[in-house]
């Protein structure tokens, strides 16, 4: 992935690296474990100032989207990886001490898979369903992320969502945060949470990618459209307009600006398409009749769901304290007993 800045987006170069890092992490360009380029050389392919990037770094290892190892360089965190990998393989280990040991006694697949389901069935015993918190930036946005990440939850497994201001100014919906078996929020908003909830609570930071929808609106522009891109934050503008280049090559008149600038219904007015990103809807209350426009939306990615969510909500499950209709079991058991 390019590290790239532009010089023609109202927003300072520092601030536009740390957002081409952080949404890239984010976003799933940059994968965990990936080295970045030293200081010096990153300075130098960008034609800016090593202390911008020596900043830029040292604001992302802050907030644990970035990790130093010593004598060898500057790292996108493993972190997420680091709480299921372990865990995955251990179990992949003693599978094979499994296989190894049914194999000296003469046991075929077969045999070995049908012992296994067995004990499985015999094991099974209703789990009650977790109960997931999302917290996110914006109502809406929010909302659309808890839906999607239901959608690929165990049937008793619920998500709510909530927003930072939410259970910042409304301390109902702070306890019922502080409630639920895990907190979600975006993996780039994951340091401000834990810093709310204290270090005790764990938090998953979700990494998403360009929705279906967002990606298939940037493929229908029309190549001679003057596109408009609207962020409520600076570091956005530049993962914002690297996607539309990529999913929209065919454009070529681009122009970037902030929700929050006083001239933004004057920069919008030579605009066919504006594209504005999660919270920044009001732009589209500014353009003139017969200007098109849609919002830039993300959704979790799946793949991290599947890989990373699950497995940890399967190790939250298997932690639990016993159901309580065994520990009531046990409770007659004992009493039978004395």
């Amino acid at each position: 992935m390019p590290f790239n800045v532009d010089p023609d987006l109202p927003v300072p170069v520092g601030t536009q690296l740390r957002g081409v890092i952080e949404y890239g992490i984010v976003c799933g360009q940059l994968a965990p474990g990936l080295r970045l380029p030293t200081v010096r050389s990153m300075a130098q392919e960008l034609g800016i100032a090593p202390m911008t990037v020596a900043q830029v770094y040292k604001e992302l290892k802050a907030v644990g989207l970035l990790e130093t190892k010593p004598g060898h360089g500057t790292f996108v965190s493993t972190s997420v990886e680091a709480q299921v990998r372990p865990r995955m393989l251990e179990l992949q280990r003693r599978i094979d001490a499994l296989l190894d040991e049914a194999n000296a006694a003469g046991m075929s697949g077969a045999d070995l898979m049908s012992l296994v389901h067995a004990r499985i069935n015999r094991r099974a015993r209703p789990a009650p369903g977790l109960h997931l918190m999302f917290v996110g930036l914006f109502d809406e946005a929010t909302r659309a992320y808890g839906e999607d990440i239901q959608a690929r939850l165990a049937n008793d497994d619920t998500i709510q969502t909530t927003t930072f201001r939410e259970i910042a100014e409304n301390e109902l919906a702070r306890q019922r945060m502080m409630k639920a078996d895990l907190i979600l929020t975006l993996a780039n908003r994951k340091s401000d949470l834990q810093e709310i909830v204290g270090p005790k609570k764990q938090i998953f930071g979700v990494t998403y990618i360009p929705s279906e929808r967002t990606r298939t609106l940037l493929a229908q522009i029309d190549p001679l459209a003057r596109v408009g891109i609207v962020s409520t934050f600076p570091e956005f503008l530049p993962i914002m307009k690297a996607g539309l280049q990529r999913f929209a090559p065919h454009v070529h008149e681009i122009h970037a600006t902030l929700l929050q600038s006083p001239s933004l219904a004057e920069e919008l007015q030579g605009a066919d398409v504006v594209v504005y990103a999660s919270g920044s809807k009001r732009a589209a209350d500014l353009l003139r009749p017969g200007t098109s426009a849609f919002e830039y939306r993300h959704t979790p990615d799946p793949r991290e769901i599947e890989q990373a969510l699950l497995p940890m909500l399967e190790s939250i499950r298997a932690a639990r304290p016993a159901a309580p209709a065994r520990a009531a079991a046990a409770n007659v058991r004992r009493s039978h007993e004395n």
